[in-house]
């Protein structure tokens, strides 16, 4: 019996060490090992704390420029211009620790380590790395698993592969032009409630924006999405919502945060249960029905021709899970992206009337009075012009972010297996050695050659990711923005409400903090 006891003893001792010593590892030796190895080669970084990491510092440094008094600046064509040099007030670390420490430091959020890369060469030659060794940090699938879980904004290696070649071939440029007249249907509900606001209200209408394009942008997915069933698909968005506005409170890497059972994480879990199930619901409403061809349906087809074909499905991920967690990806990536450009766009029109009468001329010469077909969208150039200076002043990207699976070489630094990269888009979108000293205002004519005469090194402008790892969805979104603001310059003129609050904020992504309201009268 003595013995017995003591045996439990040894075992339970024997268990609490192995866990202990796998705490220690996981909180400060691992840690601690990967930034030796990067400190070795002269990158250094703020010190973290061994369970936060940088996090506090982060904090105090946003709760510090939020404080601080705002100005706004005198322009010309209006009384007051937003500014447009936000990423100095939404990442103020970023700027300070590149200033104190270089283009390339390190940090770390919770138990992640980061090498923040601001360095253009590097930053190009990761654009140019191509090898499945780079992918995306699994703090994507975890911490941010009830939005994103494994689907393909968020998963890597082969399983990525598998859905990239499921998915993009449904978003090429030819489908996406199939799909003008649902987007134009769509469109013109929303304007017509404009329509009946300025008729009830009077000839001029305040309208906050950014709520009914947010709807417009689900409306459109969800018929894309779901055919016949976008009404049910539509309900998925609101909660998608919810579940967004929970994980931009979130610190990512924080060991064990998500499993605690506080009120956060608690409606983040029943959130989670509800939407997977409306999916399922949906994909086996569609798997006992007739098959329309939309995008739900390719994914169902796809995920069905590759399972057990080299044990994907048995040995990484569900049919189900794939089928929901891509849904999922593609609603968050399809809707809440596009709406919020469509919001920015709307409001650097508003405050330069310049550019709005010169892309509203382009619309009515090109388009008449009808609503512009794929060959329209064309042609609309100086509209292009104003979106991809949308995308430059206000990416809805904040970062681009990689993993590295195994030890990879890049521009001679040894960037060691588990090391976390970030990239600050919005720190290079206003960089005044690829922008020129006009980086920081609205310049829509910098595009009118493309990327290749707007960035003296056009690699870098990235609105829609990098390398093999590029936005399927870009043609659908750039085909959105293109419909949806040309019928609404068509139909409208517009100025900034004096009611309005420049606040970009992250919640993932960059976004209005209290909407976009505009003065709008019918044309």
């Amino acid at each position: 019996m003595v013995v017995m006891e003591m045996n439990t003893v040894h075992v339970v001792f024997g268990t609490v060490l192995v866990v202990l010593m796998h705490v220690f590892n996981s909180l400060v030796l691992r840690p601690r090992s990967l930034r030796a190895k990067l400190q070795r080669q002269g990158i250094q970084g703020p010190p973290p704390h061994f369970y936060l990491g940088n996090i506090p510092q982060i904090k105090t440094l946003l709760l510090q420029v939020q404080s601080a008094p705002t100005t706004q600046v005198k322009d010309k064509e209006q009384d007051v211009s937003p500014s447009h040099a936000w990423p100095l007030t939404v990442f103020p670390h970023v700027q300070k620790w590149i200033k104190q420490y270089g283009s390339m430091y390190l940090f770390s959020s919770g138990n992640d380590q980061w090498l923040m890369v601001a360095d253009i060469e590097m930053v190009k030659e990761i654009i140019m790395y191509t090898s499945l060794n780079l992918g995306k940090p699994t703090y994507l699938s975890k911490d941010l698993g009830p939005l994103l879980g494994q689907g393909i904004l968020a998963s890597s290696g082969q399983i990525w592969a598998h859905q990239r070649k499921i998915i993009a071939p449904e978003l090429y440029l030819d489908k996406v032009k199939a799909m003008v007249n649902l987007i134009v249907e769509s469109t013109n509900v929303t304007l017509r409630s404009w329509e009946a606001r300025l008729e009830s209200e009077g000839d001029i209408s305040e309208i906050k924006v950014d709520e009914d394009l947010r709807s417009l942008s689900a409306d459109i997915i969800a018929r894309a999405c779901f055919g016949s069933n976008y009404i049910e698909g539509k309900e998925i968005f609101s909660k998608l919502r919810d579940v967004q506005k929970l994980l931009s409170k979130v610190h990512a890497g924080i060991p064990g945060s998500r499993y605690l059972p506080n009120k956060s994480n608690r409606q983040l879990w029943r959130l989670e249960k509800e939407i997977n199930s409306k999916i399922l619901k949906l994909i086996k409403q569609r798997q006992e029905e007739t098959h329309e061809q939309d995008l739900l349906q390719m994914i169902l087809e796809g995920a069905k021709n590759c399972e057990g074909s080299d044990g994907f499905f048995s040995n990484s991920i569900s049919r189900d899970r794939f089928m929901i967690d891509n849904c999922k990806n593609i609603f968050f990536a399809g809707y809440e992206t596009t709406a919020i450009t469509a919001s920015w766009c709307l409001m650097l029109l508003a405050t330069h009337q310049d550019w709005q009468d010169r892309a509203r001329a382009e619309v009515l010469q090109v388009c008449g009075k009808s609503a512009p077909d794929a060959t329209m969208l064309k042609s609309l150039k100086t509209l292009t012009m104003v979106i991809q200076e949308t995308l430059r002043l206000y990416s809805p990207q904040a970062h681009v972010v990689r993993t590295a699976f195994q030890d990879i070489n890049l521009k001679g630094m040894l960037i060691p297996k588990g090391m976390n990269i970030q990239i600050p888009i919005p720190l290079l979108n206003q960089d005044p050695q690829l922008w020129g000293p006009d980086a920081h205002k609205f310049n829509p004519e910098r595009f009118a050659k493309g990327a290749i005469g707007a960035c003296k090194v056009p690699q870098l402008y990235i609105p829609f990711g990098i390398g093999p790892r590029v936005c399927v969805g870009q043609h659908l979104a750039m085909t959105e923005l293109k419909e949806i603001l040309s019928l609404i310059l068509s139909k409208f003129r517009f100025s900034l409400s004096s009611s309005y609050c420049h606040s970009p904020a992250y919640h993932l992504v960059i976004e209005p903090a209290h909407g976009v309201v505009l003065k709008m009268s019918k044309i």
